[in-house]
């Protein structure tokens, strides 16, 4: 796992921290249930329910890992000190599409925190690193898989 830094949003570490919890709780309870239910059931050498529950364990004790790798890493964004003219990490970017002139809103978030469903997008990505450290009224112009867009930046907020 990698060294760097990795900047989160108060918001996004409480909800790994809340998803830690999870896995190491619930998530551990529950596999272990499901281990002594399929110990249960004799030779294990030929049963599915043993290997699914032991894979199942497997993936919860490395994603365990990587949850905890990434808090130790993190750095929790300060929006005191960060200035508020600027589309940066944590801010919310209202955007008009030049072509159809619909309007959007991003949130920008570290690829950790991102989630499309809830429109938190990473700086990572093609239209996260577009609009980082933009201004309103500037415009970005954004390949993404679809083809070119263009966006204008009507509106920053934190």
């Amino acid at each position: 796992m990698g060294k760097e830094r990795i900047m989160l949003t108060r918001e996004g570490r409480d909800k790994l921290c809340v998803e830690l919890e999870r896995l190491k709780g619930e998530k551990r309870r529950e596999i272990a249930k499901a281990l002594a239910e399929a110990r249960s059931h004799g030779d294990l050498s030929e049963n599915a329910e043993y290997d699914a529950a032991k894979e199942a364990q497997a993936h919860n004790e490395k994603k365990i890992n990587e949850l905890e790798d990434i808090l130790m890493r993190a750095r929790i964004l300060d929006d005191t000190t960060v200035p508020k003219d600027k589309a940066l990490l944590g801010c919310i970017v209202k955007v008009k599409d030049k072509r159809t002139g619909e309007e959007f809103e991003y949130i920008l978030v570290s690829e950790e925190e991102s989630d499309f469903e809830v429109n938190k997008i990473s700086v990572s990505s093609p239209v996260g690193r577009a609009l980082l450290g933009r201004k309103i009224g500037e415009t970005v112009e954004i390949q993404v898989p679809a083809g070119l867009i263009e966006y204008e930046i009507v509106e920053l907020r934190r």
